[in-house]
């Protein structure tokens, strides 16, 4: 089982970033996705959760209507799409895979088996 991270970088206020989330040995039917996000200092945050199975998404109320899901295929993974992004969006995503197929208690640690190594994200005035 592999999870790889990938599209980070460093954005202006308000523009766009796209992460990807390539996945390898499961499919997102079989399992949900969560993606997380790590700030110095700061407890790590839930930002969102994307079941295929349940066919339904979750959103930290933070990135509600700035974020969505972008759906790459059911075998090689998912995409988060960032608006709108702001200065406290910066941190390091995780992409990471739930016990479940749908998004259950997604919003704590131990209810996650594997993720990626992280992309970093950085959002500057």
């Amino acid at each position: 089982v592999q999870l790889v991270e990938s599209g980070g970088g460093s954005v202006q206020t308000g523009k766009s970033l796209r992460l990807s989330c390539r996945i390898s040995g499961f499919t997102l039917e079989q399992h949900a996705i969560g993606w997380f996000r790590q700030v110095p200092g700061k407890e790590r945050e839930a930002v969102s959760c994307f079941s295929t199975a349940g066919q339904n998404s979750f959103y930290h109320v933070s990135v509600e209507g700035r974020f969505t899901r972008a759906f790459a295929s059911a075998a090689t993974g998912v995409y988060l799409q960032m608006n709108r992004l702001n200065v406290l969006d910066t941190g390091v995503y995780y992409c990471e895979r739930l016990k479940y197929d749908r998004c259950y208690n997604y919003g704590a640690d131990y209810e996650y088996d594997f993720w990626g190594q992280g992309t970093q994200v950085n959002v500057f005035v």
